[in-house]
């Protein structure tokens, strides 16, 4: 584990589904802060926004996966990497409506952020513009992404290997929830 630079830290993302490089992000902020609360975004569609720096976030066969399948998921995925419940939260997060994010997480906090485009960028204004202490783990050009969420949603519309890419604890609950067909019915509308 890396030094622990703060006492709480705040990060986010959609985790539609959560994979392998997200777990890299959580960790690398867990590793920087003693207990960390994890906001996902786009938790309801009241919340979601269009966003002319990242248009299809807001389409429904982007967000698949509710906020509690995904706060079940998320925590099922930080508690197979050792982590107890003690040591983290997991909340809804209105990125999309950064005037609501106060509602829901502590403002002093160091908020955590990886830039890989115009989105990472507009993330990082909607947080200055709020008076936000900001730590960016990384920033890095998006052909250096690594994984992404679309390319695995896809796989499993297309009936391709998957679930190598996500945690184990995941895959065992995507497939529970039978999450390939509802992609399947969702990329027919």
């Amino acid at each position: 584990m890396g030094e622990v630079k703060y006492d709480i830290g705040v990060i986010h993302g959609r985790f539609q589904v959560l994979h392998n490089d997200h777990i890299k992000y959580l960790m690398a902020g867990k590793n920087l802060c003693k207990y960390l609360v994890v906001g996902i975004t786009n938790p309801d569609p009241s919340l979601t926004r269009d966003s002319d720096a990242n248009p299809h976030r807001s389409k429904p066969l982007a967000n698949p996966l509710t906020y509690y399948e995904r706060y079940v998921m998320t925590q099922a995925a930080l508690l197979e990497q050792n982590l107890s419940l003690s040591e983290f939260s997991i909340v809804p997060f209105p990125i999309n409506v950064p005037e609501l994010i106060h509602y829901y997480v502590p403002l002093d906090a160091i908020f955590f952020l990886t830039i890989y485009d115009d989105w990472g960028r507009q993330k990082k204004e909607y947080f200055q513009s709020l008076g936000l202490k900001i730590h960016v783990l990384w920033e890095v050009p998006l052909e250096k992404k690594g994984l992404s969420s679309s390319d695995i949603r896809e796989a499993m519309i297309s009936g391709e290997k998957w679930e190598h890419l996500v945690p184990s604890n995941v895959a065992i609950l995507l497939k529970k929830w039978n999450i390939t067909q509802r992609l399947k019915k969702l990329s027919l509308k």
